[in-house]
């Protein structure tokens, strides 16, 4: 280092922090020592305690940031010569960034010394609520009262708007449970609004269903901010998926080129797009299968970023404009979680999600977290995968070449040996993918998916080298890709394809570290590697390749709960027998946190006087005696249901129990005028507003209609809960994690199924009473509540309500004079 650079530069630990300095170094040895471009949070100190690694290789991608830039923040590079002078373009991104406060340091690539190019601006100190009046604006004759004629006063809705307020003050978690009528999204979002506009910051609500979704963002939101002087910024953010491409809808209609006529999906789309159309599937006027979309939606592993020719009017980027200019952004868990998955693996602007940088959220329907971050956190690799994989590289479509190396194939530096040479590669992946897939089949037999648990010698046989040949067929396919690269010379022309090559060739080299992993399996304890069966929309079975963390605790503590200051999570079914220790264990929410808060807010409707909880021990035992109960249950629900006159949800956890009762049931119930309605008949909103608008008819409906059906009032007169829900034992990961469990020394039946179980009642429990006036009978036709030694947890899990054994007979005449009564 040269003496006249000493002025500017320190070390760089009095600016970062000692994991920063790691971090920054192990991102930077992974792109090859190149220039590595992050975001920085400081901590109150003023030293940077986070990072965001966001691009990579090229200051280009900078521009791209600014919506991403927190006022405070600070944006930090390498300089891979070690000479931290800065250049021209340093400053002139330093400058950019300086106009959103941002500062800019530059470091070596031992992140050891630090040059400060332009320090952060200070933040203002925050600006606290008044935490007992916001909540006293949900109590009687408050503000949010006088705006709804109907509104009734809740205290545990108050006290629960006072402890989200208090979590938003003074930081760490809350965990709420709020029963059914607490009136939780007011509770939080009153904070919510107030905190981002007094401190000018983005706060992130995230749920399960796609429900709450529309309501928060459609009808509560509105509603909260109408008692705000000025309404908040409010976006609702989708998967990049749902967003249309230019350049692959370009790409997809010059491929069919003259076979497409005016009124073909394709034409159909550019027309609706060109008509200034906003680029989201669910505003396309017109169906669009899921093949087509597929072959035009936005997707990370094929978006060009700066270098595309559409990035001017980019409906992604303007997603992502509209979203770092919002206060209040609502997203779903998927999509969370996908955010958070792009940016543990530092993969760059280019691939990340939509979400730009936060530090407050709230996660409604919590209770749902862990698997949704076990879906997102799960690797996969099929066939299908690997093969639209290389299609993005090359692919024929009658006597033309398209894709990426396509347009590079036009190089006079590359031979048309070469070429040939390239296209046997991609042909030898395809044939190695096509083995593993065939021994792993036989390997399954009948099963639908299969752990690999113990490295036998047919594993290792029939599974471990197939992997390990497709592997070594994609690194070799890469390394050529890596070769021709280094051949062709620098062309402004071809940057875009050239680019997306290495993007791809990046993606390969993922899908070749999975296989290694695959092929070690036994090497790897923190993860479970199954195999499951698939079907193609052209119903043509494929296999899975799957690998997911045995524990998603430790990647949601250190990615949500130590990295964000506040975070609020809140759920009808948070709780087992009163206490959260299940929820945080599988979490990670560490109990002993003296910034943790778990509070049970009660449910104001009156169950003890409007809901019966009844049950028939007699019925046969699930397990024990499976074919008496597949006889049993089909004439117990026609049964019921002739009882209560139609009016009810039944619930199953199987679709052949849902198929044989409702077979059973239907011909009886439409001759007494009671229409029957089952799941998959036709789209969930739509079967739903069937049954609501229709007072005496039935829904049968399993898994995803144990949570989310709100039908208030006498529609939904009766819950039939068929079965305990006990997830399926020899699921792979849940047998992996009960495996670990008992291992432990612990007990997996009851500390996992049961639990899980337990919760998953309390969602099919809580579609019977949704208003304060509603009343109704739950009855469970599985013994196993009234008769087995964890029966008596699920119950005291429950509001507390009149409970009533018996058997059929005794519960027929129950409902009718509880219901009619």
């Amino acid at each position: 280092m040269s003496k006249d650079q000493h002025s500017a530069v320190v070390d760089a630990q009095s600016r970062l922090s000692f994991s920063v300095c790691a971090e920054l170094k192990e991102a930077i040895l992974s792109a090859g020592g190149g220039e590595v471009f992050a975001v920085g949070s400081l901590d109150a100190g003023g030293k940077v305690n986070t990072i965001e690694v966001v691009a990579r290789g090229s200051s280009d991608a900078v521009p791209a940031l600014a919506s991403y830039f927190e006022k405070g923040s600070v944006l930090i590079h390498n300089h891979p010569s070690g000479k931290l002078q800065p250049s021209e373009a340093d400053v002139t991104i330093a400058a950019e960034a300086g106009s959103f406060g941002v500062g800019s340091y530059i470091v070596d690539n031992d992140a050891g010394f630090l040059y400060i190019v332009a320090e952060p601006a200070r933040r203002r100190s925050l600006k606290m609520l008044d935490e007992e009046g916001l909540a006293k604006a949900l109590d009687k004759g408050g503000k949010l009262a006088r705006t709804m004629p109907d509104f009734e006063p809740r205290p545990s809705q108050v006290a629960m708007a006072a402890d989200v307020a208090s979590v938003f003050n003074h930081g760490g978690i809350l965990a709420a449970e709020a029963g059914t009528g607490v009136g939780k999204s007011f509770a939080y979002l009153l904070p919510a609004i107030g905190w981002a506009q007094g401190n000018e910051e983005r706060v992130v609500i995230s749920t399960a269903t796609i429900n709450l979704q529309d309501q928060l963002f459609s009808k509560d939101i509105p509603l909260v901010s109408s008692i705000f002087r000025k309404k908040p910024k409010t976006v609702l953010v989708k998967g990049r998926a749902n967003y249309l491409c230019r350049r692959r809808l370009q790409e997809a209609i010059d491929e069919e080129g003259l076979m497409l006529d005016e009124q073909s999906p394709l034409k159909r789309i550019a027309a609706w797009d060109k008509a200034g159309g906003t680029g989201d599937r669910a505003a396309l006027p017109f169906r669009v299968d899921d093949q087509t979309w597929g072959r035009v939606c936005s997707e990370a592993e094929a978006c060009l970023s700066l270098r595309c020719p559409h990035r001017e009017k980019c409906h992604v980027i303007v997603v992502r404009k509209n979203a770092a200019d919002a206060q209040i952004i609502v997203v779903n868990h998927h999509l969370l979680f996908a955010d958070i998955y792009s940016r543990r693996r530092s993969a760059g602007i280019e691939q990340t999600s939509i979400l730009p940088s936060y530090n407050v959220l709230v996660l409604d329907e919590a209770h749902a977290i862990e698997d949704s971050a076990t879906s997102l956190f799960t690797e996969s690799l099929s066939r299908f995968s690997l093969l639209k994989k290389l299609s993005q590289l090359w692919r024929r479509k009658g006597r033309g070449f398209f894709g990426s190396m396509a347009s590079l194939a036009a190089s006079p530096s590359l031979s048309s040996e070469r070429i040939r040479a390239f296209e046997t590669r991609i042909q030898e992946v395809q044939g190695s993918m096509a083995s593993l897939e065939a021994s792993a089949m036989g390997s399954m037999g009948e099963a639908a998916s299969m752990r690999l648990k113990e490295k036998t010698a047919i594993i290792a046989t029939s599974l471990c080298e197939p992997a390990g040949r497709l592997q070594r067929s994609i690194l070799a396919l890469t390394k050529d890709i890596a070769d021709i690269l280094e051949t062709l010379p620098e062309s402004k022309a071809q940057e875009p394809a050239a680019y997306e090559t290495r993007m791809v060739a990046r993606n390969l080299n993922e899908s070749a570290d999975l296989l290694a992993r695959f092929k070690d399996f036994d090497l790897n304890p923190d993860t479970v590697f199954w195999i499951e069966k698939s079907k193609s929309l052209q119903k043509e079975p494929f296999v899975y390749f799957n690998a997911t963390p045995l524990e998603v605790a430790p990647l949601l503590e250190k990615s949500v709960f130590e990295k964000l200051r506040s975070v609020v999570c809140t759920s009808a079914t948070l709780t087992v027998g009163g206490s959260f220790d299940f929820w945080m264990r599988r979490v990670g929410i560490a109990k002993q946190r003296e910034d943790l808060e778990a509070r049970i807010y009660t449910s104001p409707f009156p169950f003890a006087g409007n809901a019966v909880l009844a049950v028939d021990p007699q019925a046969p035992h699930p397990q024990r005696q499976k074919t008496a109960y597949k006889e049993y249950i089909p004439g117990a629900v026609l049964r019921l249901l002739l009882a209560s006159r139609g009016r009810a949800l039944v619930l199953f956890t199987s679709y052949e129990m849902l198929g044989a009762s409702f077979e059973k049931a239907r011909p009886a119930l439409e001759a007494e005028g009671i229409s029957c309605l089952r799941q998959g008949m036709d789209e969930r909103s739509r079967l739903l507003a069937m049954f609501r608008n229709d007072i005496s008819s039935v829904l049968f409906a399993t898994d995803s209609f144990w949570e989310g059906v709100d039908a208030p009032g006498e529609t939904l007169s009766m819950v039939v809960l068929t079965k305990l829900p006990f997830k399926v034992p020899d699921e792979p990961v849940l047998q992996a994690r009960a495996e670990a469990v008992e291992k432990a020394g612990g007990n997996a039946f009851m500390e996992i199924s049961v639990p899980e179980a337990i919760i998953k009642f309390k969602q099919g429990f809580g579609r019977l009473i949704r208003h304060s006036q509603d009343r109704g009978v739950a009855v469970v036709l599985d013994q196993r509540l009234a008769t087995s030694r964890y029966g008596s947890l699920f119950v005291e899990s429950l509001p507390r309500c009149k409970l009533v054994p018996g058997g059929l007979s005794v519960l027929e005449d129950e409902i009718r004079r509880f219901l009619d009564d």
